[in-house]
């Protein structure tokens, strides 16, 4: 109980840390990939996912005429079904599968892993959801514009959020190729073309409304088998959760240090950047944020939000018992190593392994599938975010203007999702040898450096002016590339060099002071007649965030 005890204490120390868990946990499917054995277990359950959840989306297709209910699905969707499709966004295949390793390998260390991503919620749950459901109509966009001149900056904030997208999708459909030539066998040309059009089928016909409830029955998926997996973790040790921690140090083969932590991160500074690129990131992410815009009002965004940081809560607690059960139960186990004593398919396969150990072929079929079915609902997501941007912020928002109507907008949406299913395939297919780490680690820092400084600020300072934002966007978006760019990921992981010029793999703990500085700056510089209207209008802009009253004026604006 003592070693319960103190990775209690390690589990609130992280969770004070904050370190972004996508670019870890995608560590885990950029390495080498040997294809396993096919489960027809987990085929029959993929294909029984895919027939429901096609049937759903003909379903949906048919309540889905509107932009309105393509993009937030009329606002109908209840906060506890919003709360579990929000949590199905963000627990990604790369939670279940590298989070886990992460942990089977560097013990405590793997805790910062799951819990940091715990931090950004209760910001977004107090601060951010109720306003942002109050002033937008479909976007983060559309509440970056309230009251600055749309024209301007819609561009600008249209073009930073589809970098964001864009390289979050090539992330997850290199990793989703890589993980179905590990689960099912398929070639990656297959594996991606599949995923493609499969996203290209929920979005294109249903919208937001088969997203999520793509979304959602993945995610209850997910957390039945991880909660399934957990028991019989439990059941194999009697119930002494203490005896996991204690087994796991006593067999791992750093011994006791598996139970500090300092291994992994030992610069506070690093710890500091990582922070940062989850904390902004997570606020700037477009599709995640998109769903709160899904229900009814302000008050049900906010219980949404509720609803998600509770399941994603729960379900990252399973996966710290899983982890630490997998190394007793499987760190010397020659059933799951080669002759050359290393785990067969490498580490990214403990969670497919102890899901073996604990219920046979049966329940790794299971588990496999859901890694799958995880994959289209997270590519779903940031399709639908993509297709919101380009027909409503550019085309509708900015290029149109006074000739847009419903029809031409619909068509719009639907065109821009085909067109991300052909990019997605173009992009997946031209990035396979691609480190997963470096194009998820690019997409939150642009999220943390150009959207998430802008979007808060709109919301809370009414100095801000068009001027402003503008530069915190270009600053924030090109001051994150340039350092990436120049640290260790490019020039010593890709180019080879010894040392790289910018210290850090995460440019945030430079590039997001940079984004707010400028948005400052460059504000209170602007004396224009338009930049003191735009500081003026923030009282309304405020009462209708608060309140809601203005709502409906909000969403023509």
């Amino acid at each position: 109980m003592r070693k319960f005890t103190k990775l209690i204490s390690v589990f609130l120390f992280a969770w004070g840390c904050g370190v972004p868990t996508l670019a870890l946990a995608a560590d885990a499917i950029a390495g080498p990939v040997e294809k396993q054995s096919l489960n027809m277990v987990a085929i029959v359950i993929f294909i029984g996912f895919v027939l429901l959840t096609l049937g759903i989306t003909k379903w949906a297709s048919s309540r889905t005429h509107t932009t309105e209910q393509f993009y937030t699905a009329g606002g109908g969707i209840p906060a506890w079904q919003n709360g579990i499709a929000i949590s199905g966004d963000f627990l990604s295949a790369a939670t279940l599968l590298g989070i886990t390793s992460s942990i089977y390998t560097m013990g405590a260390d793997g805790l910062t892993i799951i819990v940091a991503t715990l931090g950004a919620w209760p910001i977004v749950l107090f601060l951010i959801a109720e306003r942002l459901r109050n002033l937008g109509k479909f976007t983060l966009i559309d509440v970056i514009s309230f009251r600055l001149n749309a024209a301007k900056i819609r561009p600008i904030a249209a073009a930073a959020s589809l970098v964001v997208l864009v390289f979050y999708l090539i992330a997850q459909l290199v990793g989703a190729g890589k993980l179905i030539q590990l689960l099912f066998g398929l070639d990656y040309v297959v594996a991606v073309i599949s995923v493609s059009a499969l996203m290209v089928v929920y979005v294109a016909f249903g919208g937001m409304l088969a997203a999520t409830w793509v979304q959602f029955i993945k995610s209850v998926m997910l957390v039945v088998g991880g909660s399934v997996l957990a028991l019989l973790m439990l059941i194999h040790f009697e119930f002494d959760v203490g005896e996991i921690f204690a087994s796991a140090e006593r067999v791992h083969v750093k011994g006791a240090e598996i139970m500090n932590t300092g291994g992994w991160l030992k610069d506070p500074l690093s710890v500091f950047s990582v922070g940062l690129t989850l904390l902004f990131g997570f606020i700037g992410l477009p599709h995640i944020l998109m769903r709160l815009f899904t229900v009814k009002d302000a008050e049900a965004s906010r219980k949404s939000a509720f609803y998600a940081i509770s399941i994603i809560g729960y379900f990252q607690l399973l996966i710290i018992l899983i982890g630490f059960g997998a190394i007793s139960l499987i760190m010397f186990n020659s059933d799951y190593h080669d002759a050359a004593g290393k785990l067969i398919g490498g580490n990214n396969m403990v969670i497919l392994h102890v899901t073996h150990f604990l219920g046979g072929d049966f329940l790794l079929g299971f588990i496999a599938a859901v890694t799958f079915a995880t994959i289209l609902a997270v590519v779903s997501g940031l399709t639908i975010s993509a297709a919101a941007t380009i027909a409503h912020d550019l085309y509708a928002g900015t290029f149109a203007k006074s000739d847009v109507t419903e029809e031409k907008e619909m068509l719009v949406s639907k065109l821009s999702v085909i067109a991300m299913g052909v990019l997605a395939v173009i992009f997946g297919l031209v990035f396979e040898h691609q480190n997963v780490v470096f194009i998820s680690n690019l997409a939150m820092s642009i999220a943390a450096s150009a959207n998430a400084p802008v979007l808060i600020l709109a919301m809370y300072w009414r100095g801000l002016t068009t001027k402003g934002g503008i530069a915190g966007l270009v600053v924030g978006l090109a001051s994150s590339l340039l350092f990436i760019v120049l640290g260790p990921q490019v020039m010593v992981d890709i180019m080879g060099m010894d040392e790289a010029l910018f210290p850090y793999a995460y440019p945030t703990i430079v590039s997001v002071p940079l984004a707010f500085l400028s948005i400052w700056y460059f504000s209170v510089s602007d004396k224009s007649e338009s930049a003191a209207k735009e500081r003026a209008s923030f009282e309304e802009q405020y009462v209708t965030s608060e309140t809601g009253i203005g709502i409906q004026a909000a969403s023509k604006h």
